[in-house]
Protein backbone atom coordinates (compact mmCIF):
# COMPACT_ATOMS: atom_id res chain seq x y z
CA UNK A 1 0.00 0.00 0.00
CA UNK A 2 1.24 3.47 -0.90
CA UNK A 3 0.99 6.06 1.85
CA UNK A 4 1.88 9.73 1.62
CA UNK A 5 3.74 11.06 4.64
CA UNK A 6 4.40 14.66 5.58
CA UNK A 7 8.12 15.35 5.73
CA UNK A 8 10.49 18.25 6.27
CA UNK A 9 11.96 19.80 3.17
CA UNK A 10 14.52 22.61 3.64
CA UNK A 11 12.92 23.64 6.96
CA UNK A 12 9.48 23.73 5.36
CA UNK A 13 6.83 21.17 6.13
CA UNK A 14 5.51 19.49 3.01
CA UNK A 15 1.74 19.86 2.82
CA UNK A 16 -0.19 17.15 1.01
CA UNK A 17 -2.41 18.43 -1.78
CA UNK A 18 -6.12 17.66 -1.76
CA UNK A 19 -5.52 15.14 -4.54
CA UNK A 20 -2.81 13.38 -2.52
CA UNK A 21 -5.09 13.22 0.52
CA UNK A 22 -7.93 11.84 -1.58
CA UNK A 23 -5.64 9.29 -3.25
CA UNK A 24 -4.26 8.26 0.13
CA UNK A 25 -7.79 7.75 1.43
CA UNK A 26 -8.74 5.74 -1.67
CA UNK A 27 -5.68 3.49 -1.38
CA UNK A 28 -6.55 2.69 2.23
CA UNK A 29 -9.86 1.23 0.94
CA UNK A 30 -12.11 2.94 3.47
CA UNK A 31 -15.69 1.92 4.11
CA UNK A 32 -16.86 5.52 3.77
CA UNK A 33 -15.45 6.49 0.34
CA UNK A 34 -18.20 8.39 -1.47
CA UNK A 35 -19.21 8.48 -5.12
CA UNK A 36 -18.46 12.21 -5.23
CA UNK A 37 -14.92 11.55 -4.00
CA UNK A 38 -14.54 8.91 -6.70
CA UNK A 39 -15.58 11.41 -9.37
CA UNK A 40 -12.98 13.92 -8.11
CA UNK A 41 -10.28 11.25 -8.02
CA UNK A 42 -10.96 9.93 -11.52
CA UNK A 43 -11.24 13.43 -13.02
CA UNK A 44 -7.71 14.10 -11.77
CA UNK A 45 -6.60 11.15 -13.94
CA UNK A 46 -8.43 12.44 -17.02
CA UNK A 47 -11.66 10.41 -16.77
CA UNK A 48 -15.07 11.85 -17.48
CA UNK A 49 -18.35 10.49 -16.18
CA UNK A 50 -20.79 9.22 -18.81
CA UNK A 51 -24.30 8.29 -17.71
CA UNK A 52 -25.61 4.97 -18.96
CA UNK A 53 -29.09 3.60 -18.50
CA UNK A 54 -30.34 3.36 -14.94
CA UNK A 55 -27.50 3.45 -12.41
CA UNK A 56 -24.84 2.38 -14.91
CA UNK A 57 -21.89 4.74 -15.23
CA UNK A 58 -18.86 4.67 -17.50
CA UNK A 59 -15.76 6.65 -16.64
CA UNK A 60 -13.99 7.29 -19.95
CA UNK A 61 -10.45 8.51 -20.49
CA UNK A 62 -10.18 9.63 -24.12
CA UNK A 63 -6.39 10.07 -24.02
CA UNK A 64 -5.59 6.45 -23.15
CA UNK A 65 -8.87 5.04 -24.57
CA UNK A 66 -9.87 3.36 -21.32
CA UNK A 67 -13.29 2.73 -19.75
CA UNK A 68 -14.19 1.89 -16.18
CA UNK A 69 -17.75 0.60 -15.85
CA UNK A 70 -19.58 0.56 -12.52
CA UNK A 71 -23.04 1.02 -11.07
CA UNK A 72 -23.70 4.20 -9.14
CA UNK A 73 -24.22 3.32 -5.48
CA UNK A 74 -27.81 3.54 -4.33
CA UNK A 75 -29.75 4.29 -2.29
CA UNK A 76 -26.76 5.94 -0.55
CA UNK A 77 -23.61 7.61 -1.84
CA UNK A 78 -21.03 5.24 -0.30
CA UNK A 79 -18.98 3.06 -2.66
CA UNK A 80 -18.99 -0.69 -2.12
CA UNK A 81 -15.69 -2.41 -1.31
CA UNK A 82 -15.72 -4.49 -4.52
CA UNK A 83 -16.13 -1.28 -6.56
CA UNK A 84 -13.11 0.31 -4.92
CA UNK A 85 -11.10 -2.86 -5.54
CA UNK A 86 -12.19 -2.94 -9.20
CA UNK A 87 -11.30 0.71 -9.80
CA UNK A 88 -7.95 0.32 -8.04
CA UNK A 89 -7.14 -2.70 -10.20
CA UNK A 90 -8.14 -0.82 -13.38
CA UNK A 91 -5.96 2.19 -12.48
CA UNK A 92 -3.02 -0.10 -11.71
CA UNK A 93 -3.33 -1.94 -15.03
CA UNK A 94 -3.00 1.42 -16.82
CA UNK A 95 -0.05 2.39 -14.57
CA UNK A 96 -1.89 5.46 -13.29
CA UNK A 97 -1.26 4.49 -9.67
Amino acid sequence: MFVFISYLCKNNIYQMTRHEKLLNKFLSKPRDFTYNELIRLLRAYGYEEIQGSGSRIVFRNEVIKHNIKIHRPHPGNIMKRYQIDLILQELKTKNLI
